[in-house]
C-alpha cells in the first residue's frame, strides 16, 4: 500500500509513540501529543496490545491525553480491531479528555491495508461523545451503522477497497457539524463495491450543512465521480476538494472544467492523476488565476501502455 506512512499529527498535535521507559528523554506532557499505542508481535511476542495500553494509562495521565492512535495491535488479520476498541471505550471514564482518534495505524511494512481486520468502530462514537475527530485505516470487515454525533467535525476512512455498507451508513450518519469528509473509495478486487450513484445523498448537499471540505479519493471510477462533482449542488460550499489518489484522466478533468464553476474553492488536490500536459495547462490556466491552489503533482503513465484500462489508484491492496 505505496502512498500509506505512520500518522505524524492527530489533532494537530505530533504524534509520538509511547515508550514504557523513557530512555530516549522525558515524555511530553499528555495533553502535548497524539499518542500512538502499539505492538511488535515479531519483536516482542509475550507483550500484548492490553499490556501496553494499560501501561500507556498509567505512564500518561489519562485525564489529559487529547488524541490516540491505535497502531499495529498483534497480527490484525488474525484479530480484528474490536480488541482495541473495546479496551479503548472500557477507559472512557478515565480518557476524560479525548478529542481524537485514528484507529489501525499501520504501514505495508505492519500489514497491508486490505489486512487489517476492522470491526464496528462506531463503538468509539457512542464511548466518547466529545470526539471532534475521528480516522479509520482498512475496510476489510469495517462496520459503521448510521450514527448520531454531536460534535465530530473530521472523518477519515482510508481503504484499498470501501464496501457500499460502510458508504451507506456514513451517509445515513447524523453529523451536524461535520466540516471535513474523507473518503477512500479504492477498488473492487478489494472490495470497494460503492458506485456514484451511492454518492448522491453526500453530493446533493442535504447531508452534513457544514461540510466544507471533501474527499472522494483513491477511486477506479474517479473520472465518474468527477463528472458527477460537475453538476454536484453540495460543491458551492466546498472550501476544498480532493479527487486525488485515483484514476482521474483527460475525460473526467474536461467535465470538471465544463461544469460548474470551481473558483470559489481555496484548494483542488488532483495529485496522483493520469492527465496529459495540455490538460494540466487548462486546469491550471482555468483555476489558479482566481486564487484556487491547484496539485496536479504525481503524473502517472498506465501500466503496459494499455491506456485507461491500464490506470491504477495509489492505494489497492
Amino acid at each position: 500500500m505505496s502512498g500509506v506512512d505512520h500518522l505524524h499529527e492527530l489533532l494537530g498535535l505530533p504524534a509520538v509513540d509511547f515508550q514504557q521507559d523513557e530512555s530516549d528523554g522525558p515524555r511530553p506532557a499528555a495533553g502535548a501529543a497524539a499518542w500512538r499505542v502499539s505492538v511488535e508481535p515479531y519483536e516482542d511476542e509475550d507483550r500484548t496490545w492490553e499490556q501496553e495500553f494499560a501501561s500507556f494509562l498509567e505512564a500518561v495521565d489519562p485525564a489529559g491525553v487529547r488524541a490516540l492512535i491505535i497502531g499495529q495491535w498483534g497480527e490484525s488479520y488474525e484479530e480484528n480491531s474490536s480488541y482495541p476498541i473495546g479496551l479503548v471505550t472500557a477507559a472512557a471514564d478515565r480518557l476524560t479528555s479525548l478529542e481524537a482518534v485514528f484507529v489501525g495505524d499501520l504501514t505495508m511494512e505492519e500489514s497491508e491495508i486490505s489486512w487489517i481486520e476492522q470491526s464496528d468502530v462506531t463503538a468509539l462514537l457512542t464511548a466518547y461523545p466529545a470526539l471532534v475527530e475521528f480516522g479509520v485505516r482498512g475496510g476489510s470487515e469495517l462496520v459503521f451503522p448510521p450514527t448520531r454525533h454531536e460534535r465530530l467535525r473530521s472523518l477519515t476512512i482510508e481503504t484499498g477497497g470501501l464496501p457500499v455498507a460502510v458508504v451507506r451508513g456514513v451517509l445515513d450518519s447524523e453529523l451536524p457539524v461535520l466540516e471535513r469528509l474523507d473518503l477512500w473509495l479504492g477498488v473492487s478486487a478489494y472490495g470497494g463495491d460503492a458506485d456514484v450513484a451511492d454518492l448522491a445523498p453526500l453530493l446533493s448537499g442535504t447531508r452534513f450543512p457544514a461540510l466544507h471540505h471533501l474527499g472522494l479519493r483513491n477511486s477506479e471510477v474517479e473520472n465518474e465521480i468527477a463528472a458527477a462533482i460537475a453538476s454536484a449542488p453540495l460543491v458551492a460550499r466546498l472550501r476544498t476538494l480532493d479527487l486525488s489518489c485515483g484514476t482521474l484522466g483527460n475525460e473526467g478533468a474536461a467535465a470538471l472544467l465544463e461544469g460548474q464553476p470551481l473558483t470559489h474553492l481555496d484548494v483542488l488536490d488532483l495529485h496522483h492523476h493520469f492527465l496529459t500536459e495540455p490538460m494540466e495547462r487548462r486546469i491550471a490556466e482555468a483555476l489558479e488565476p482566481h486564487g484556487v491552489r491547484v496539485d496536479l503533482s504525481d503524473r502517472c503513465e498506465p501500466w503496459d501502455d494499455r491506456g485507461a484500462e491500464g490506470r491504477y489508484t495509489s492505494v489497492s491492496e
